[in-house]
């Protein structure tokens, strides 16, 4: 779900906007990746904020969440776009923003990647996982924060928003959810999921918009599993292996992966080219661990899945920018943490809104 983030002009900006608003109500990633990527900013915050000056282009919120995403979103999930200032230098969505986020670059190596992997498949086989009942959901909550280019004027900075609370619900099917993030939407009620595509028909699940009936159906088998994600995701991201990474990545955040499917994922993560480990990693809420890592060698940005380094649970992710960019893109530095996320909740519950009891 990577795009080329070589520097798109004002105008494929401006097309892009246009794209991402008349899709925006069908979205969960996000992953994007993201990063960023990955749910938009609702049509109601657009249509108040068209007539504000000065604009330049609207953000999308892109942390590809893995609930639903259309293929015009995955178009550009990855990339890091401008901001839009309301009157008075408020963003959309609400949330403050400050200096862009930065850590130093970890080194990277081949060396025990099968290894780690193995590892980590062997403890996501041991994770319980409680079983799913007719009306339960998947409530994921999170941490996330990411860092964009602000542009006001004839002026573009690099800026990122505070760290802040996600929260997603979704049904087994994916046809019903809820979404909170303050970065998508002002109210703090949140807004719904539960809607059908542009045509008006009931969202059917797929690999790049999954739900947990979906996953439950996939063949445990890293070799067909992999082939499966290249097959499905063929002409995406910058290149196969990448978005094969990101792909398998997405659905380790806001997915619940059936305890047959959990470790499979890592083992076919192995197989993919270019998969190192980064020893010293960081998540969002600063809990340190290793790294399993990609570098998209188009974007110059190295996505981290982050674990425990002990009892090798998954932590969150982030993208960190390791290559010189060229352009306005020259602005992100080697360092700059484009998107950062931290689980800190999965589980299921009783209804949408509804969050899972607190023991202490």
């Amino acid at each position: 779900m990577n795009a080329n983030t070589s520097g798109p002009s004002p105008a494929e900006w401006d097309e892009g906007v246009r794209l991402l608003s008349q899709t925006a109500r069908d979205l969960p990633a996000g992953r994007h990746q993201f990063h960023k990527e990955l749910l938009m900013a609702q049509i109601q915050q657009e249509q108040r904020t068209e007539t504000a000056a000065p604009v330049r282009a609207r953000r999308f919120r892109l942390p590809r969440p893995a609930i639903t995403l259309p293929v015009v979103a995955t178009a550009l999930a990855g990339a890091v776009v401008a901001v839009l200032m309301m009157p008075g230098g408020t963003e959309a969505g609400g949330l403050a923003t400050g200096p862009a986020m930065t850590t130093p670059v970890g080194a990277a190596t081949t060396n025990g990647v099968p290894e780690l992997l193995d590892r980590i498949s062997l403890a996501a086989a041991e994770v319980p996982q409680q079983g799913i009942k007719p009306g339960q959901y998947i409530y994921i909550e999170s941490q996330t924060a990411d860092t964009f280019l602000k542009t006001v004027g004839d002026k573009t900075t690099l800026a990122s928003y505070e760290l802040h609370r996600r929260q997603i619900w979704a049904s087994p099917d994916g046809t019903k959810g809820w979404l909170i993030d303050p970065a998508v939407n002002d109210s703090p009620e949140g807004e719904t999921l539960s809607l059908p595509d542009e045509l008006g028909n009931t969202r059917v699940a797929g690999l790049n918009a999954p739900s947990y009936d979906y996953l439950a159906k996939l063949t445990a088998d890293p070799d067909e599993l992999l082939a499966k994600i290249y097959k499905e995701t063929e002409g995406m991201g910058n290149s196969p292996e990448q978005q094969a990474f990101t792909t398998i990545g997405d659905l380790l955040g806001e997915s619940y992966p059936p305890a047959a499917l959990y470790p499979a994922l890592f083992r076919a993560a192995a197989k993919i080219p270019g998969v190192v480990v980064v020893q010293d990693a960081v998540d969002a809420v600063g809990r340190p661990g290793v790294a399993v890592a990609r570098l998209d060698e188009n974007s110059g940005q190295r996505e981290e899945w982050i674990f425990e380094r002990n009892t090798h649970v998954f932590l969150g992710k982030r993208t960190v920018q390791v290559n010189e960019n060229r352009g306005q893109q020259a602005l992100i530095k080697p360092g700059t943490i484009t998107f950062t996320s931290a689980i800190t909740n999965r589980a299921i519950v009783d209804g949408i809104k509804r969050t899972p009891s607190r023991v202490g």
